[in-house]
């Protein structure tokens, strides 16, 4: 996925499977395309939407994987979760404002 940009926004909108340990970001949308997984598309968008990643959702790539930095666990919000990069490739972040 190609960095795009909002008129407002400084920050690039990047799909949140490009991004590296320590990124900070907010949920902007789903994007499923059927390279993202085996999934259909209705099907991996559901379960990330149950996972917590709904619009406006804080993110936080806490580790990724030893080989292929596959999978990584991701903070969304107050949970924590693992899910591969191929799927976070669906889910379009905004990096957050430094503190």
């Amino acid at each position: 996925m190609p960095y795009t940009y909002r008129a407002r926004a400084k920050e690039p909108i990047i799909a949140l499977g490009q991004s590296k340990r320590g990124y900070r970001g907010r949920v902007q949308a789903i994007e499923v395309s059927p390279d993202h997984c085996g999934l259909p598309e209705g099907e991996l968008e559901r379960r990330l939407i149950e996972l917590g990643f709904i619009e406006g959702a804080r993110v936080e790539i806490l580790h990724e994987g030893l080989f292929g930095r596959d999978p990584i666990a991701v903070r969304v919000d107050d949970s924590t979760v693992a899910i591969r990069r191929r799927e976070a490739m669906a889910i379009v972040v905004e990096a957050a404002d430094a503190p």
